[in-house]
């Protein structure tokens, strides 16, 4: 195995930590010991090294779903998390003529008989049976909320297709289309990142729990979701759109209509990364990250307002408009704010008699303003008044079986809105989570 291993080219940087490594140094130890008695302590120590490997395999398998062969969902997991110049050349037009397309085929033939290699000596001299254990893997159903589901699907897609190739030909085919379908790496993979520094480095942290949301779940605002649809639809489809702010009332829905957009389109390219405020000098540097990769990024900005103190929206104009560096085609700015105009307006900004601190207040106003602005799309979700509530909760109830006469239920609904923050989508889902929480069917 570490002979077929050494011989990768294009995919030779699979990281130090990577398992097919660490499994390659343990055959590769037990080979030497072949030619001569191995005592039981080296043999023990070998052991335990492919326990700890499966150990971790196990672990990987859990936090992604996999199923049946998880050697071959390994290496198809590979494959697909590696970001190489060709992989991520493939995902932009696929595989085309050239050169590199022979080492890539070497590597597949590598990749093949991988998938192919035969354990049983190895268990058999060893006294073990973990590998065979694992070539015939019956997971556990889980929550789709304990693992990243299209990651699962994904590489349980590639692994069964490579599973059933002839060479390293079909392979070939099999991966680059994967690649053109579907993406390479952490950004074709997963739905929604936000990002850290803690290691010093600007990170991609993917949101592997993202709730399954879709617009048909958001009762009301059938304008609003039109809006937002057809500007996402014509921006993945690669039409000119604009950055949309979503505004008004707390609970009507402004943050559940951007993570349902994402579920929407997420299988047509669209990718989201949540940034907030204190990270906004880092805009520039996440643009610059994502402008040549082939999905589209919405970059998410929930709950979004500034004080008067507060300089960090300078940030957010520059990147928007107004930068010498234009904003690459595959990236908009969705925003949810509970403010129209996002930066706390005082009385002494519409006023330029009070000049002790600046002279023109009207020009402080107006740079204030210029943000808002720079959106090319507001919608307004305004709390629902009273017959639209209602229509809410009569909506939500149906979904959720709830055994009451529509007027014991709109009666409770109007007294538990009185004691919990007014009326709005929001009020209506908590009511309805009570309710069902008292099994009342």
């Amino acid at each position: 195995m570490y002979r077929l291993i050494s011989k990768l080219i294009v995919y030779k940087n699979l990281g130090d930590d990577c398992l097919l490594y660490k499994l390659a140094n343990l055959i590769r130890a037990y080979d030497s010991y072949k030619d001569k008695e191995m005592s039981p302590y080296e043999k023990e120590d070998i052991i335990s090294g492919i326990y700890s490997l499966i150990n971790n395999l196990l672990d990987l398998a859990t936090d992604y779903g996999f199923d049946k062969n998880l050697w071959h969902n390994y290496l198809a997991y590979l494959l697909i998390s590696n970001e190489n110049p060709f992989s991520i050349t493939c995902e932009k037009v696929g595989a085309k003529e050239g050169t590199v397309n022979q080492f890539a085929k070497n590597d597949y033939k590598i990749i093949k008989e991988l998938f192919d290699y035969d354990f049983k000596p190895l268990e058999k001299d060893l006294g073990i049976n973990c590998f065979t254990v694992i070539s015939d893997y019956k997971a556990i159903k889980k929550s789709s909320l304990r693992y990243n589901q299209s990651v699962s699907e994904k590489v349980r897609l590639l692994s069964d297709m490579i599973e059933g190739s002839k060479d390293e030909h079909e392979v070939f085919t099999y991966v680059t289309n994967f690649y053109r379908d579907y993406g390479v790496g952490s950004l074709g993979l997963n739905k929604a990142f936000r990002i850290s520094k803690d290691s010093g480095n600007l990170e991609f942290i993917p949101i592997t729990n993202t709730r399954e949301v879709f617009l048909k779940d958001l009762v009301g605002y059938e304008l609003q979701k039109k809006k937002l649809i057809d500007n996402t639809s014509a921006f993945v489809e690669g039409r000119k759109a604009n950055n949309v702010l979503l505004f008004g009332d707390s609970g009507t829905g402004k943050s559940t209509s951007v993570k349902a957009i994402l579920n929407e389109f997420y299988k047509d390219g669209l990718r989201i990364i949540e940034i907030y405020k204190h990270q906004f000098e880092d805009l520039s540097a996440v643009i610059s990250k994502i402008k040549n990769r082939n999905y589209r990024f919405i970059i998410y900005m929930d709950d979004l307002s500034f004080e008067e103190f507060e300089i960090e929206y300078k940030y957010l104009k520059a990147v928007i408009e107004g930068g010498l560096e234009i904003k690459p085609e595959n990236v908009l700015i969705y925003a949810t704010s509970n403010r129209r105009h996002l930066i706390r307006e005082t009385w002494s900004d519409r006023s330029d008699m009070e000049i002790r601190e600046e002279v023109h207040r009207s020009d402080t106003m107006e740079e204030k303003l210029s943000l808002v602005a720079r959106f090319g799309i507001t919608i307004n979700f305004s709390a629902p008044g009273k017959k639209d509530y209602l229509e809410i909760v009569r909506n939500l109830a149906i979904r959720q079986n709830i055994n009451l006469s529509e007027d014991e239920l709109f009666a409770e609904a109007n007294k538990w809105e009185l004691s919990h923050g007014g009326m709005s989508g929001r009020t209506a889902q908590q009511f309805i989570d009570y309710l069902a929480g008292q099994d009342i069917n």
